[in-house]
């Protein structure tokens, strides 16, 4: 997943239902953020590896391509949203990386402060590796600017 501070935050919404897909994803264009709908976990690898997303939502309960399979696929750390909210569907969830686990109905609010949540982690991450470069570029060079 990217993220770059002077472009509008990209959520994807993933579901083999196009009725819940668009009903997010208007949900998220209301919140101010852009919208990439899919309706299949393949679907979901193809368009990730296209084009940069910031988050992922995404319905754990698909035919072909599950939640866990794309998860898997990706190794990225989506928000799962699902009906089976059970404790082994979490702990697996949890064991691929799943950033956050959501049931279904999904409410509008609760949906963005999740989003935006893992969008402020993101950038702490970034700004913590980009950091981490910029020390690491000048522990190379000595005193006088001369690569050790």
């Amino acid at each position: 997943m990217t993220m770059e501070a002077d472009r509008t935050p990209q959520i994807m919404v993933v579901d083999d239902d196009p009725d819940t897909v668009s009903i997010l994803a208007r949900h998220l264009q209301r919140e101010g953020f852009v919208a990439i709908e899919a309706i299949s976990g393949a679907e979901c690898v193809r368009i990730a590896q296209e084009r940069p997303v910031d988050v992922i939502l995404l319905d754990l309960m698909m035919p072909d391509m599950d939640g866990f399979q794309v998860c898997r696929a990706l190794k990225e750390d989506p928000i799962m949203i699902t009906a089976r909210d059970d404790l082994d569907a979490r702990a697996e969830g949890m064991r691929l990386g799943v950033s956050d686990f959501l049931a279904k109905p999904v409410f509008r609010r609760q949906l963005a402060n999740r989003i935006r949540a893992q969008l402020d982690m993101l950038a702490a991450s970034r700004a913590t590796e980009a950091a981490l470069s910029q020390f690491e570029d000048k522990s190379e060079h000595n005193s006088d600017g001369e690569k050790k």
